[in-house]
C-alpha cells in the first residue's frame, strides 16, 4: 500500500484506447488503497456505455468493486468540457485525498489529461451568438482555417472533428484572446505517470476485435435508443467516432459495411493522434514511464509499484 510519505499524491495511467487501462488502474488501485478518476471525455455521458468504452467489469478485481468516479455523471447531449472536468476533478481528488486514499487518474482523453499534470488555468467560456451567426455557413475547412489563426498549435484535433465542434473551438479561443486568465484554486500535483503501449500492429488489432464485440454486443441498439431519447442526429454526430458514424448508418447515409470500414479507419487514426499527443506532452515536459502492454496483469502493476 502506498503511504503518505510516498512523494505522489496521483497515479496516472494513459494510453491510447483498447490498451486495457481501466484494468491495469483498477487493479493498481486495489493493490494501493486507490480509487479512480475517469479522464475520459465521453465516458462522463449516461446511456453513452459502449460507444465510449465503459468497461464497467473491469472495475472489479477478484469481485471487490474498485471506487470510480466522473463515469457517468451529465446527461448526453450536455457539453461537458475541460473546464468542467477539471473543475470536477479538483472536488474528487481532494474528497479522496481527505480519506487517506490514492487517487489514480486513468484515460486517454490527453487535453483533459494535461489540464490536470500541467495545472492549466481554465475559465468557462460563455455562448457568443454574434460569433455563431457570423461562422454559420462555413465549411470545416474554413472554420479549421480561422482555428489555426488562433490557435496555431492546433493539438486537440477532436476540436475539428466537426462543424459545431469547430465553432465551440474558436468561440473558446476568442474569448481567451479577448479576456484575461482568471486564476483558480489548485491543488499541488505529484503524479507518477503511467503509459500503456502495444506496438502499432497490435493495437490495430486489438481497436478491430473491440469495435467487433461491441457492436455483437448491442452498440447500434444504444445509438438508436438515444435517437429514440429525442436526441437529434447532430447531437449524436457531435460526440465522433462510434456515435457519428453509426448514427449516420442509422439514418440511411452509410450502409453497414461502410460505417464499419470508416469507423475502423477514424479509430486506427484517433488512436494515432493520441498517441502523437502523449509523445508532445513528454516534450513539453510530462515525464511518462511506458508499460509493455503484453505483459500479465500482475507484471505490470509489479513494474508500477516499483516505480515508488
Amino acid at each position: 500500500m502506498i503511504t503518505k510519505n510516498s512523494k505522489y499524491n496521483l497515479v496516472t495511467i494513459l494510453g491510447p484506447t483498447a490498451t486495457g487501462k481501466t484494468g491495469v488502474a483498477a487493479n493498481l488501485a486495489a493493490k494501493i488503497n486507490g480509487e479512480i478518476i475517469s479522464a475520459d471525455s465521453r465516458q462522463v455521458y449516461r446511456g453513452m456505455d459502449l460507444g465510449t468504452g465503459k468497461d464497467y467489469d473491469d472495475y472489479f478485481v477478484e469481485g471487490k468493486e474498485i471506487p470510480s468516479h466522473l463515469i457517468d455523471i451529465v446527461d448526453a447531449g450536455v457539453h461537458y468540457n475541460v473546464y468542467r472536468f477539471q473543475t470536477d476533478f479538483i472536488k474528487v481528488f481532494n474528497d479522496i485525498n481527505l480519506r487517506n486514499k490514492m487517487p489514480v487518474l486513468c484515460g486517454g482523453s490527453g487535453l483533459y489529461l494535461e489540464a490536470v499534470l500541467k495545472n492549466y488555468r481554465l475559465i468557462e467560456v460563455p455562448p457568443n451568438k454574434d460569433l455563431r451567426k457570423e461562422l454559420d455557413g462555413k465549411t470545416l475547412a474554413e472554420l479549421t482555417e480561422i482555428l489555426k489563426k488562433l490557435k496555431p498549435e492546433l493539438h486537440n484535433y477532436t476540436d475539428v472533428e466537426t462543424d459545431r465542434r469547430a465553432v465551440r473551438a474558436i468561440e473558446i479561443e476568442k474569448y481567451y484572446s479577448e479576456n484575461p486568465k482568471l486564476d483558480t484554486s489548485y491543488p499541488k500535483i505529484e503524479s507518477l505517470n503511467i503509459g500503456i503501449d502495444f506496438d502499432r500492429e497490435m493495437r490495430r488489432q486489438r481497436i478491430t476485435t473491440r469495435l467487433k464485440q461491441r457492436l455483437d454486443e448491442g452498440m447500434l441498439d444504444e445509438v438508436r435508443k438515444l435517437l429514440d431519447s429525442g436526441l437529434t442526429p447532430e447531437q449524436l454526430i457531435y460526440y465522433g467516432l462510434e456515435y457519428k458514424f453509426l448514427t449516420l448508418h442509422l439514418t440511411g447515409e452509410l450502409s453497414f459495411d461502410e460505417m464499419f470500414n470508416k469507423l475502423e479507419i477514424a479509430i486506427h487514426q484517433f488512436a494515432k493522434r493520441q498517441m502523437t499527443w502523449f509523445r508532445g506532452m513528454e516534450k513539453r515536459g510530462t515525464k511518462i514511464h511506458w508499460i509493455n502492454g503484453h505483459l500479465p496483469m500482475e507484471k505490470k502493476v509489479g513494474e508500477i509499484m516499483k516505480l515508488f
